[in-house]
């Protein structure tokens, strides 16, 4: 599977509360299990008007689809093609993330 992120704009997503939070999480979970083992949710974000979700999916319409069954907007997919950070910094090339 690929790898992606999802940048879903909600303005004041940052002051819901952690009951608001749980009921879009078993939103997210409900068509997760409905779409099957092909998409996964690895990891949310929230800022202030913004959450930025990671899932693996074979590909791009997976995730359209996801967004579409749970009601919550997907402005960007982006693909990740490259993961990097700390553990990298001494190494002369960055590992490329092998395809599944």
């Amino acid at each position: 599977m690929k790898k992606y992120v999802i940048e879903r704009p909600i303005p004041g997503v940052g002051s819901l509360t952690r009951n608001q939070l749980h009921a879009g999480s078993a939103r997210s979970c409900a068509a997760l299990e409905e779409l099957g083992p092909d998409i996964q949710w690895v990891q949310s974000y929230v800022t202030a008007d913004k959450i930025y979700c990671v899932h693996e999916a074979e590909d791009a319409e997976a995730i359209i689809e996801h967004s579409r069954r749970c009601g919550f907007p997907a402005d960007v997919v982006a693909e990740i093609v490259v993961e990097f950070g700390p553990y990298t910094a001494g190494q002369q090339a960055l590992p490329v993330r092998a395809r599944r």
